[in-house]
């Protein structure tokens, strides 16, 4: 077949698929068990504060579902804690992707990188990426979560919706976020952030649907 033929049957099938996707109805997936049940204390952690957004902000994400908290260690280490579910259906925002979300309040990046950590017998890709606003510093290790698999592209988290939506007309995703406010040792943060990560990925897990 020559050339541009192939690109025009390409060209069909992303316009049919498109069209599919914005035409047919996704059906709305209910959280196991609401957020608000991943443990307040757990391990060497504690919870010390949690918040909400106003309605602006919600106007914006359009969260199914979403946690905000802040927790410390023994050692009284801080570490931030993000998880925003999803949905899939119509009053159902789109995931926020942090790439845009972050220098659009100020943090401008200074490095990042994928990867994964074995987590409960599994692996767990991630983003590993440090941010600086002004003075202050900080460690994200963040991730999306598709039906119990877990990514660090947003591409792939776009395929993956595209691809749930076709075949079993779900679009739900989840969005999970750890933060570690540093000002030196950059390996610290990111070690602590992991260790969060270890102690509470099965409760994260076990709220979100598969």
């Amino acid at each position: 077949m020559p050339s541009n033929n192939r690109y025009y049957v390409l060209y069909i099938l992303l316009i049919i698929t498109a069209l599919f996707v914005h035409l047919h109805g996704d059906v709305a997936v209910p959280v196991n068990r609401p957020l608000a049940e991943i443990p307040q204390r757990q391990g060497g952690w504690r919870m010390v504060s949690q918040s909400r957004f106003d309605d602006q902000v919600l106007g914006v994400l359009k969260p199914t579902d979403y946690l905000v908290r802040n927790y410390v260690d023994q050692a009284g280490n801080r570490v931030g804690f993000y998880l925003g579910y999803h949905g899939g259906g119509p009053e159902t925002g789109p995931i926020h992707s942090p790439k845009h979300c972050l220098p659009g309040s100020g943090w401008q990046e200074v490095s990042v990188e994928t990867d994964e950590m074995a987590v409960a017998g599994k692996n767990i890709h991630l983003v590993r990426a440090v941010y600086q606003n002004g003075y202050r510093k900080e460690m994200f290790l963040y991730w999306f979560q598709v039906q119990g698999k877990t990514l660090s592209s947003e591409y792939a988290l776009k395929a993956a919706e595209v691809i749930n939506s076709i075949l079993s007309n779900r679009r739900d995703a989840a969005f999970v976020r750890v933060s570690v406010p540093f000002e030196g040792d950059a390996d610290q943060s990111r070690t602590l952030g992991e260790q969060f990560i270890r102690d509470f990925y099965p409760h994260i897990s076990a709220v979100l649907p598969q």
